[in-house]
């Protein structure tokens, strides 16, 4: 119950060790250490902390929407205590063309098809006989595969080992859209 402001830079990998595999890799991506792309699910931090309750929980990508951005940091800032916010963000170990300069377009890309989820979970709304969630993203409007071909640490495993990434991608696919539906139920409850 402590009044502490938290800010994760997601990059999906642990990048301070140089880009190895960890809980929040997705599956089918290259890292150190899963070189044939990894094999589970990411962790969803996101769904976890929102169980507690009382923590403040938003998912940002400011490529996608910088005013979704400041509103976020904004109700965290004012929550009175924890606060979690989940940041996308782009690191040179994804491979992405036209390297970090693009990295806003890369965030857009990435909501935009589905691959990350922008909401904010704000528990004082409960007080007010309102629902605490809210979903910032859209439906997904473009295919999946092409935010995941213009990375490396998807297509590499197409070229190396097509069966093999074509299988797991397919999962990645499952697994975001289910996360998606769900996101979009809980947007739903009164």
């Amino acid at each position: 119950n402590q009044d502490i402001n938290i800010l994760v830079l997601d990059t999906e990998v642990y990048s301070n060790t140089g880009g190895q595999a960890s809980k929040s890799t997705p599956i089918g991506a290259v890292a150190k250490f899963a070189a044939s792309g990894k094999k589970t699910m990411k962790k969803d931090l996101g769904r976890i902390a929102m169980t507690y309750g009382n923590v403040y929980v938003a998912s940002i990508a400011m490529g996608y929407d910088k005013q979704q951005v400041v509103k976020a940091m904004k109700e965290a800032e004012e929550h009175k205590g924890p606060s979690l916010i989940i940041a996308y963000s782009t690191c040179i170990a994804h491979g992405a063309r036209g390297g970090l300069a693009r990295a806003q377009e890369e965030m857009k890309k990435a909501v935009e098809r589905g691959y990350w989820i922008n909401y904010r979970f704000d528990p004082r709304l409960k007080e007010q006989n309102k629902n605490p969630f809210q979903l910032d993203s859209k439906e997904p409007t473009q295919p999946l595969q092409d935010f995941l071909a213009g990375e490396v640490r998807y297509n590499y495993l197409l070229k190396t080992k097509p069966e093999e990434a074509k299988k797991l991608q397919e999962e990645l696919e499952k697994d975001l859209k289910e996360r998606f539906a769900y996101y979009k139920k809980l947007s739903e409850q009164s």
